[in-house]
């Protein structure tokens, strides 16, 4: 029955991504003038194999660091001698196993979204909601795909290690490589990806709209496809591969956390002890109920209240799924490290995380939308310059955090004192319920920003960008509602993770003023700016070399006088060369910390490091992901017409302010996700080898 169960949501979910792709698919890319239709797939062919030539190139250097990982993984791993089997060589097949199919989900998010792109443009030279739908159903191939990917994976590799490992605390240790293999997909995905596309951004923005005074997504402007190509290896594969990597690692945690229950390991408790596993699994069918709400009236004036329907929705249908799936699998109760643990505690730990998410979701949008007073400040403080634009905008996105951090923080407390440890990880579990519905509307985001691209190139009507920037506009506010998600999140993965650690490390209690443990707090709290500090300055060199190249062939080659034509494929061969040799070194500070600080100083001085860069990167994640997001969209409630509008001082100074916000909201926000996150699990999967042998130099130095 549990497996009928998994496979059959499995099913569901892969069968939701192959209906949504032959729907985007039957949209024929053909307009009434030949020319126009040429030109359309000309602009999206370029972004098709600009998108994939990156990943392509991106996933190769990935798989050669992934295949020396595994091999570090084989060898340093096996030090306990469990079950009488490498447990390193299965954690490393478990790895290079979850960095396989997080690669395929970022591929088939790509190829689905660059073929959506151009069809919501043609749907939009016919109308809204035919535009609207297009979009939503390139976003949903990602969601479905990927969540039942995930679900799969996870499931298979406990089938084929639980036939010859009878220990369920090492079962789901080789289980975590399989997160870990994500994780770490996801991890060059987000650095390299926004390091790609805020380049382009940058440079497009700052010598176009800027300097040359051409609008947004101009066929003039050789950083244009670059900037459009962007769009899906920053937003589309990266986000995908994040947020697969949230799943992964937040259901390892929480089995690694069940395995330790006598109970929940009994023979006959299977259902029980894989109860994380069918949550994530349980939620595919909802949230393919959900997406069947998701249409626009044909009188509708924007897509945004369809959107966050979808976000309401999910969470009330998953509500009532949690409870029945809990009343129906879960046993009465058990014991964890310790600690009573009743089904009905389960249930209120789990739905403390679905509906947290949900509130962090809405209280991002209070502090991203131009609807509200936030970020109408921020475009009023516009009319003064810059300066003042950008001290609004850091300034809102400092006391964003504030709301969101509290919230996690009740989930946080509540969950561990009524399930301990094992509360947490299900809190994490909640809020990652209803991803497949999150995952839909974050891509639909770049496509709809992609589709207003092309109408522009193009030169299509002015009521089709009216629409598309319509959906733009929608996904930006969606988008920032879905990074607000992702962070959060993000963070209760890395707490539930950090707790795994704990349980497998055998520190029952963290004492703060043990020196060594303080110590590695302070280092673990400078981590998240050192990072922070190295993506951003990745993007300044990129852009920097974007700009030059921008008005360099402005200036040889006379395009705004229109003498000559521009050279995108220079731009994008910018932007795919900086991100790829740029993302190395935050990469290797994330990879290389916790196995140094495990390696050289132990347990406690690691879990002194995971702490500090968990509290410090939930508060920069958000603070910077908000200041992006206010940003953007005080540029475009001016453009609406407020203060000025198109043109005038405010606008120029509101596009400064967007620029300078591009790589806070693209990436180094989204990227601490990936820091929390990764630094978590590799302790989680390395605890064999720290136990073993780490300390030494600790040891040495205080003796």
């Amino acid at each position: 029955m549990l497996s009928a169960i998994i496979f059959l949501c499995v099913a569901i979910g892969l069968g939701a991504a192959f209906y949504y792709a032959k729907r985007v698919k039957l949209v024929k890319v053909e307009s009434s003038n030949q020319a126009t239709t040429d030109r359309l797939n000309e602009i999206s062919k370029a972004i098709s194999d600009g998108a994939m030539s990156f990943l392509s190139r991106e996933y190769w250097f990935v798989g050669i660091f992934s295949v020396i990982f595994a091999v570090l993984m084989v060898f340093v791993l096996d030090v306990d001698g469990k079950e009488q089997i490498n447990e390193g060589l299965y954690s490393a097949l478990a790895f290079l196993f979850g960095a396989a199919v997080s690669c395929l989900c970022a591929f088939l998010g790509m190829k689905i979204a660059t073929l959506g792109n151009v069809r919501t443009t043609v749907k939009a030279t016919e109308s809204l909601p035919g535009a609207f739908r297009v979009a939503f159903d390139s976003g949903a191939v990602m969601g479905f795909s990927l969540t039942a990917l995930a679900v799969l994976g996870m499931y298979l590799m406990y089938l084929i290690f639980n036939t010859f490992v009878s220990d369920h605390h090492v079962l789901m240790e080789l289980i975590s490589g399989f997160g870990l293999g994500g994780s770490t997909v996801a991890l060059f995905g987000r650095v390299g990806g926004g390091i790609y596309t805020k380049a382009a951004d940058v440079g497009a923005d700052l010598v176009g709209k800027v300097e040359a005074g051409i609008p947004e997504d101009d066929p003039r402007n050789p950083a244009v496809i670059a900037d459009n190509v962007g769009d899906n290896v920053g937003d589309i594969a990266g986000m995908g591969a994040d947020l697969f990597g949230s799943c992964a690692e937040a259901t390892c945690a929480a089995l690694v956390i069940a395995a330790s229950s006598a109970v929940l390991t009994q023979e006959g408790n299977e259902a029980a002890l894989l109860y994380p596993l069918l949550v994530s699994a349980i939620g595919i069918p909802i949230c393919l109920i959900t997406s069947f709400f998701a249409k626009l009236k044909p009188d509708a004036k924007s897509a945004e209240p369809a959107l966050k329907f979808q976000l309401v929705l999910s969470t009330i249908l998953m509500t009532v799924a949690i409870w029945v799936l809990t009343k129906t699998t879960m046993v009465e109760s058990f014991s964890v490290n310790g600690i009573e643990v009743t089904n009905n505690e389960v249930l209120i730990c789990s739905l403390l995380g679905l509906w947290g998410g949900l509130l962090i979701g809405f209280v991002t949008e209070y502090y991203t939308s131009h609807t509200y007073k936030p970020v109408q400040e921020v475009a009023k403080a516009s009319e003064t310059g810059a300066a003042t634009n950008i001290i609004y905008g850091l300034a809102l996105g400092y006391q964003s955090a504030l709301i969101p951090v509290i919230a996690l923080a009740v989930t946080v407390f509540v969950s561990f004192t009524i399930a301990g440890m094992y509360g947490i990880a299900m809190a994490a579990i909640g809020m990652i319920s209803t991803i497949a519905v999150g995952l839909t509307i974050d891509a639909y985001g770049p496509v709809s920003d992609n589709a207003g691209g092309i109408a522009e190139m193009c030169e299509l009507g002015s009521e089709v960008r009216d629409r598309t920037d319509l959906l733009d506009a929608a996904g930006n506010t969606t988008a920032a509602i879905g990074k607000g998600f992702a962070i959060g999140s993000a963070i209760l993965t890395a707490f539930a993770l950090f707790a795994a650690f704990l349980t497998r490390a055998n520190i029952p209690t963290l004492d703060l003023l043990e020196p060594i443990v303080f110590a590695g707090l302070m280092i673990g709290s400078v981590l998240p700016f050192l990072f922070t500090a190295q993506t951003m300055k990745a993007v300044g060199i990129a852009a920097n070399e974007m700009i030059e190249e921008v008005r360099r062939q402005f200036r040889e080659y006379g395009i705004l006088e229109g003498k000559g034509k521009p050279d995108y494929n220079k731009c994008v061969a910018i932007s795919t060369d900086a991100a790829l040799y740029q993302m190395f070194l935050p990469g290797m500070l994330v990879m290389g910390t916790p196995l140094v600080v495990g390696f050289l100083f132990g347990t406690k001085a690691l879990a002194g490091v995971l702490a500090g860069s968990m509290v410090c990167g939930v508060v920069m994640a958000l603070s910077a992901s908000n200041s992006g997001g206010a940003w953007d969209n005080a540029k475009k409630y001016i453009e609406t017409g407020a203060h000025g509008g198109k043109g005038s001082d405010a606008h120029t100074a509101a596009v400064v302010g967007d620029t300078v916000g591009d790589p806070f909201k693209d990436t180094s926000g989204p990227s601490l996700n990936i820091l929390m996150k990764l630094m978590a699990i590799i302790s989680l999967v390395f605890v064999p080898f720290f136990n073993e042998y780490g300390g030494y130099l600790l040891q040495f130095l205080t003796n």
